[in-house]
């Protein structure tokens, strides 16, 4: 298992300054924000269940910039029809990462279903056609580069562990500033 924070860190690392970024509502997006805050980075603040289906929309919208999705198992059970849906579009530009902890960390720590019910088969039987599963940092940064070599949709699911960071701020941006500073990152058709 890797601790989320590194998994981010590394993710983050990874990006490219034109790509985009969307995290999920709570802990994830408040690591992102912490990590690396910047105007592609796009915080689904109050949104839980969303951040799939926003950037399928992003990705299809602008082909030319890589779209990444941070998201948790929680949400990612919370939109399960996204799934086939995303496979069916196939935007090669979009990197969907779930962040699989077994827990809605942000709520307490109550244990979701996906140790029971797995997110990266279910990609994989949606359609996704590159599906990885990983459990340490080498796993992880194998498939951010196959994710560079070859069109996706991508589906990476990242097995984390529950660990949370001390003090770690909550986004500072209101919604609208997010929504604006990212407006200015999006390169699609005006």
């Amino acid at each position: 298992m890797i601790d989320r924070v590194i998994a981010i860190e590394r993710i983050l690392g990874h990006i490219q300054k034109e790509d985009l970024v969307l995290s999920t509502t709570g802990m994830i997006s408040r690591e992102v924000f912490t990590t690396d805050d910047r105007p592609g980075n796009f915080y689904m603040i109050g949104s839980m269940g969303l951040a799939s289906s926003f950037g399928l929309g992003l990705a299809l919208l602008t082909p030319e910039q890589r779209t990444f999705v941070l998201e948790g198992d929680g949400s990612a059970l919370m939109s399960m029809g996204t799934l086939p849906l995303i496979a069916a579009e196939r935007p090669g530009n979009l990197v969907h990462i779930i962040l699989d902890n077994e827990a809605y960390e942000s709520t307490g720590g109550q244990p979701s279903i996906s140790s029971k019910v797995d997110l990266a088969e279910v990609g994989a039987s949606c359609g996704y056609p590159s599906v990885a599963r990983v459990d340490d940092i080498e796993g992880l940064e194998s498939a951010l580069l196959e994710s560079d070599a070859s069109p996706g949709p991508h589906l990476i699911l990242v097995k984390a562990g529950i660990a949370p960071v001390e003090g770690i701020a909550r986004v500072s941006h209101s919604p609208t500033e997010i929504r604006d500073r990212f407006k200015g990152s999006v390169q699609g058709p005006e």
